[in-house]
C-alpha cells in the first residue's frame, strides 16, 4: 500500500503517481523484501543498498518529455545499452547509473523489470 509519503511527494505532479504505483507494485512483486524511503527528490528502493529511484529529473529536452512522466535511476557494473536509456554515467569505476524516463504505465514492462531485478541483484552483492 502507498504510504502518504509516497502520496506526499506526488503533489505537485499528481498525474504521474499512476506511474509510480504501476512501478512500484511491479517492483515489489520481482524484489519483495525490498525497502521504500521518500526523500525531497527520489524515492529510492533499497535491498542492501539502494538499487532503484524514481524522481522528476528531467533527463530529455522539454519538447521531448512526455506531458506527465517519471524518471527511473538504476545502478548496475556496466553500461546497459538500449533505446530506451536516456542517460548513462559511470559515476565510480565499474559503476554505472542509468536514466529512463516513462510516460505510460505500459512502459514498466518485462525490459525494464529485468534491468530493476539485475540492479538489486548488483546492489546486494555489491561489495563497498
Amino acid at each position: 500500500m502507498t504510504t502518504l509519503n509516497e502520496l506526499l511527494f506526488f503533489d505537485s505532479k499528481p498525474d504521474a503517481l499512476a506511474l509510480y504505483e504501476a512501478f512500484r507494485e511491479a517492483v515489489l512483486e520481482k524484489v519483495p523484501n525490498a525497502r521504500i524511503e521518500v526523500k525531497k527528490t527520489q524515492i529510492s528502493f533499497f535491498n542492501r543498498r539502494m538499487f532503484a529511484a524514481v524522481s522528476f529529473a528531467p533527463v530529455r529536452k522539454a519538447k521531448d518529455r512526455p506531458k506527465s512522466f517519471l524518471t527511473i535511476t538504476f545502478g548496475l557494473a556496466y553500461r546497459k545499452e538500449s533505446d530506451r536509456i536516456d542517460a548513462a554515467v559511470e559515476a565510480y569505476p565499474n559503476r554505472w547509473t542509468h536514466h529512463v524516463m516513462i510516460g505510460s504505465v505500459e512502459e514498466v514492462d518485462e525490459e525494464l523489470l529485468s534491468w530493476i531485478v539485475e540492479a538489486a541483484e548488483f546492489a546486494k552483492n555489491m561489495k563497498r
